[in-house]
């Protein structure tokens, strides 16, 4: 990568300061929402993303034709301790109701602050835009989930406007205590009908239902198409997904890292009408589709460091008969 992250200081309190430029070409932090601080990064072209520091969650990912690729809910609120609705929230130390804690952890509405000086990674080069943001647990969260952590967040995008999400959480607890989490990236994809859409890659695998109880299933038929409410988790799901949106002549292709299942979302009409930060008709536009750990807790000894990716591209619909050609998206 090109120099060393951006060394601005940030923190929660961040929000009264007036808006900084971070020292990067590429990257600037600006007011959103609210008044709640964001990162823009600018890649090639006019590929750009946002990330806001509630919740170390990007709410944006547009194209080089400026068309934006992630669902964000017209009716999200941007106002803690309320969660952003749409984007990438990230669910962490819980997915769901996989555990004691709030629905999907707390991770995704607390502050996060800009990284002055992570551990290396491996250099790309070629990616000038991007964003290390980190999380450590406070005084009330150590009260509802009595672990230290040190959970470190690179957002980058790529040349080609790829946009890549690497999870670093480090066990950091003094007294010899392993703890254990579950974890996904909530991406909420844009789409154009979710009637026209089908999803690749997860056929024949097992899954569990949570419309039935967290049920477990084997997925039929060739592809995954949506005609009412669905809410899986996929096992031991592959390392690449496809998203086809016919009416766009799009693919989605969705690659992960150290995440082994994958989540499948769609309120459908009734439940988003029951939603305050969601439109009644909104599920049309939105999918969900999550890579996760949720089957089998992560477990890290203290001092031991877990590492989860997710990178999303775009490209244009391939077919052969009709269908994705797997050779071109999903083995290439």
């Amino acid at each position: 990568m090109a120099g060393p992250a951006p060394a601005v200081a940030a923190s929660a309190a961040a929000s009264q300061s007036p808006p900084m430029q971070l020292p990067s070409p590429f990257a600037e932090l600006v007011k959103g929402s609210s008044g709640l601080e964001k990162i823009v990064l600018r890649g090639a072209r006019n590929c750009c993303a946002e990330i806001y520091l509630y919740g170390g969650q990007v709410t944006s990912w547009k194209n080089d034709n400026g068309e934006e690729l992630l669902f964000l809910s017209s009716k999200a609120i941007f106002k803690p301790p309320k969660a952003i609705r749409g984007g990438i929230p990230i669910c962490f130390p819980q997915f769901g109701t996989h555990g004691n804690l709030e629905q999907h952890g707390f991770a995704r509405n607390r502050f996060w602050t800009i990284d002055n000086n992570p551990p290396p990674l491996p250099v790309n080069p070629a990616i000038k835009a991007y964003v290390d943001l980190i999380l450590k647990p406070s005084e009330e969260d150590l009260k509802i989930w009595p672990h230290s952590f040190e959970f470190r967040l690179r957002v980058s995008l790529g040349p080609s406007g790829d946009l890549s999400l690497t999870s670093r959480i480090r066990n950091t607890n003094t007294d010899g205590r392993p703890f254990s989490y579950t974890f996904a990236y909530h991406t909420y994809f844009s789409v154009s009908d979710i009637s026209e859409v089908r999803v690749e890659g997860l056929e024949t695998m097992d899954y569990l239902d949570n419309l039935k109880a967290k049920e477990r299933f084997t997925e039929q038929g060739d592809a995954i198409v949506f005609e009412s409410e669905v809410d899986k988790v996929y096992l031991a799901a592959p390392s690449k997904i496809a998203i086809i949106d016919h009416e766009k002549k799009r693919t989605f292709v969705v690659t992960k890292e150290g995440l082994p299942d994958a989540v499948v979302w769609n309120p459908w009409d009734k439940k988003a009408k029951a939603m305050q930060d969601f439109g009644d008709a909104e599920y049309k536009s939105m999918l969900c589709v999550e890579p996760a750990a949720v089957e089998r807790p992560i477990t890290l000894k203290p001092g031991e460091e877990w590492k989860g990716r997710l990178v999303l591209s775009a490209v244009p619909s391939s077919y052969c008969s009709g269908q994705l050609d797997p050779s071109k998206v999903l083995q290439g």
